[in-house]
């Protein structure tokens, strides 16, 4: 291990020595402290933000090839954090109300975005799986951590008992791959992959790869758990669930299906081409009958998924890009929307069901308002930032001859943009229900307003160097 190779990692690295620290701070004294150490969180975030942008080494390879340093990684690892600090941002408030300030969340969130750091610049099956479950042992606690309820309690151990059973799918395919190939770095897979004299069983353990894969991000069919798993955790939780760990797993499928993989496309793409249209029919179709917003959300981000794997059905250079933008653009609108949810309270606790919403615009407007821009933009529609997200992957899908996957995300945007409008008629035109407590300068209310802000006129500043970072991602890939 040499300087090159710590300079690699130097983001997670910065990050594990303050969860130490935080974690020896919050045992040595009474007190949740949670302000405190969600700060000090926040901080260290932006630090490791900080050495990623300025700090990282030349494009290159560290750990013997295990891990990779390139602007894929880099750009994966700006979302991650910056979604990390604006959901423990938007934690405080609820976490204080809802009697659950514990030191350890935090601490937990950091831990969590380090594995993620791993995923999006892991270039070895091993390094895969270590930043999979540092990851994933992170968010089981995190889905339980309301210990008092018990949709929580459920929602953590139906999590904990599928992630198991997907990372057994995933390192039973991943021990396939080795086995036939010999290898376990990308570059290598990639050269005995096509050469081999195995490739039945070598596409037996790409499948088995693709689909605990699929369970990371909620493609269909693995999606099981996403609905109880968003409803039953705290809302911040479900918030930080929908964004980064999102977005990671969409950085790993796109850097292991187009680095380990592109040799044997013909294999993969119909499998990712079926998980891509399954997911955005069931996560429009279900979404209609939905009556708690939270679900409502989780079939969304299913939904979503699916648009963003038509980038990588593509398996081109537009198409990586594509899925890039999409998950920049996903970002903001979720994080957005989640702040606005948190908004919903009442003097008898949080309210969820979307009847809850009746009447917004007349009893609190800038709110309505929020939820307005941030639906929209979900929905696709021009000249919101949805759109261009929608379109920067149907156009690769185009490009690359996927016509009828293509022609399946129209549709399904069309239909989702019913339930999408649904709310917000509720909120425009029906009769008002009970006032939310107001939030007047609370950092839930101003998050929500900054996000609508950003889907509203962030076209002027966000889409050209989105798409810039996103061509200088897509192209260290190839």
């Amino acid at each position: 291990m040499d300087r090159q190779d710590l300079l690699a990692l130097g983001p997670e690295l910065f990050l594990a020595i303050v969860s130490m620290v935080l974690l020896i701070v919050g045992v040595s004294f009474k007190g949740s402290r949670l302000r405190e150490m969600t700060l000090a969180a926040c901080a260290a975030l932006a630090g490791a933000l900080l050495i990623a942008l300025n700090g990282m080494p030349p494009e290159g390879v560290a750990f013997g090839g295990s891990f990779v340093t390139d602007a894929f990684s880099v750009v994966g690892r700006i979302f991650i954090y910056s979604a990390g600090i604006v959901s423990l941002l938007m934690s405080v408030l609820f976490l204080d109300k809802e009697k659950l300030g514990r030191f350890e969340y935090p601490i937990l969130v950091l831990l969590a975005t380090i594995g993620m750091g791993l995923m999006v610049s892991a270039q070895h099956l091993i390094a895969v799986y270590m930043g999979i479950e540092l990851q994933s042992l992170s968010l089981y606690i995190l889905a339980a951590f309301n210990r008092g309820s018990r949709r929580s309690t459920e929602a953590g151990l139906k999590y904990f008992v599928l992630g198991a059973l997907s990372s057994g799918l995933l390192l039973y395919g991943m021990s396939l791959i080795y086995g036939f190939t010999g290898a376990l770095q990308f570059g290598e897979i990639a050269r005995h992959a096509l050469d081999s004299d195995h490739q039945v069983a070598i596409s037996f353990g790409l499948v088995f790869m693709l689909a605990g894969l699929a369970f990371k991000v909620s493609g269909a069919p693995f999606h099981m758990w996403t609905p109880d798993v968003y409803e039953g955790a705290p809302t911040p939780v479900t918030a930080y669930f929908a964004a980064a760990p999102k977005v990671a797993g969409m950085f790993l499928f796109v850097r292991v299906m187009l680095e380990a993989f592109p040799t044997i496309l013909d294999q993969w793409q119909p499998v990712v081409w079926l998980i891509a249209a399954l997911s955005m029919i069931v996560g429009s179709l279900s979404a209609l009958m939905q009556t708690n917003i939270k679900r409502l959300m989780a079939y969304s981000s299913i939904g979503h998924v699916g648009y963003a794997l038509i980038g990588l059905a593509a398996g081109t250079q537009a198409g990586a890009q594509g899925v890039v933008v999409y998950l920049g653009i996903y970002l903001v609108m979720t994080l957005g929307t989640f702040a606005c949810i948190l908004s919903m309270r009442r003097p008898e606790g949080m309210a969820e069901n979307i009847s809850d919403l009746s009447g917004l615009m007349q009893t609190r407007p800038g709110l309505g308002l929020a939820f307005t821009a941030l639906f929209l933009s979900l929905a696709g529609i021009p000249p919101f930032l949805g759109f261009f997200a929608k379109f920067a992957v149907f156009s690769a899908g185009v490009d690359a001859g996927l016509y009828i996957l293509t022609i399946v995300g129209v549709v399904t945007s069309v239909i989702s943009t019913f339930y999408y409008l649904s709310v917000i008629r509720t909120i425009w035109f029906n009769d008002p229900a009970p006032q939310f407590v107001s939030n007047r300068g609370m950092a839930v209310t101003m998050t929500a307003s900054g996000a609508a802000l950003l889907i509203t006129v962030g076209l002027l500043f966000l889409i050209r160097p989105l798409y810039d970072w996103a061509a200088l991602a897509a192209a260290s890939l190839f």
